[in-house]
């Protein structure tokens, strides 16, 4: 497969500029799906990449998002209010270059996704209702940081009242998939476990595994 065409840009926010890299689909695209990295990661994490691919093939414009704190070359993001504010700032940021041409613009009535992996997945989860989004995608959600299932992360998952897809590592020490069985996970959550563990990224099957899972619920979602 023939790697996207993508462009990248820079807009504001209070925190300092975060960057967005957006693909090409080559025509209207179907739908928009903006992915946010994890926490001491970056958007070339290579379940993001996949996706990346794999979403924009199927005619998806696919927006990865590096918070102001990863543009800025920093290790570790800051607390959670300015990882919601920079996510929601990207945002805006993302509709004024569809508004101006820079980037094409999302037909009213087609879906808007947002999501990520790890951290990513939870702010999208975070901002999801404030954003009126169409789905939530989210890879590796960090259910409980590792060996603490007691500091549980699920209402952020919960709450939120769009559909969402979660594709978890079936040895992930942030979540196993039976942990998620365990919860009282509405309709609306659709939980798909595939080989590996949080970096989704081994064996290699995985990656592809995971780009499939997304782009099938893409699709299904874009049918609704």
């Amino acid at each position: 497969m023939a790697k996207p065409v993508a462009s990248a840009h820079e807009v504001p926010t209070e925190f300092g500029p975060a960057r967005l890299h957006v693909s090409d689909p080559g025509k209207a695209p179907v739908g928009r799906i903006a992915l946010g990295h994890g926490f001491g990661g970056g958007v070339n994490a290579p379940d993001l990449v996949a996706v990346f691919g794999a979403a924009t093939a199927a005619g998806w414009q696919v927006v990865l998002i590096e918070q102001p704190y990863r543009v800025a070359g920093k290790k570790a993001g800051p607390r959670t209010p300015a990882l919601d504010a920079g996510w929601l700032a990207a945002m805006a940021g993302l509709d004024a270059l569809a508004k101006d041409g820079s980037i094409r613009r999302l037909v009213r009535g087609r879906p808007l996704v947002t999501g990520g992996r790890s951290a990513g997945a939870r702010t999208a989860c975070r901002t999801a209702d404030q954003l009126g989004v169409t789905g939530i995608c989210c890879l590796a959600f960090p259910l409980h940081p590792p060996g603490r299932p007691e500091s549980s992360r699920a209402e952020e998952l919960l709450a939120p009242a769009a559909p969402a897809l979660v594709v978890q590592g079936e040895t992930d020490p942030f979540g196993r998939p039976g942990e998620f069985h365990a919860l009282p996970l509405p309709a609306r959550v659709e939980l798909v476990a595939v080989p590996g563990d949080h970096g989704l990224s081994r064996p290699v099957t995985t990656v592809r595994a995971v780009a499939e899972q997304v782009t099938g619920w893409l699709e299904r979602l874009r049918q609704k």
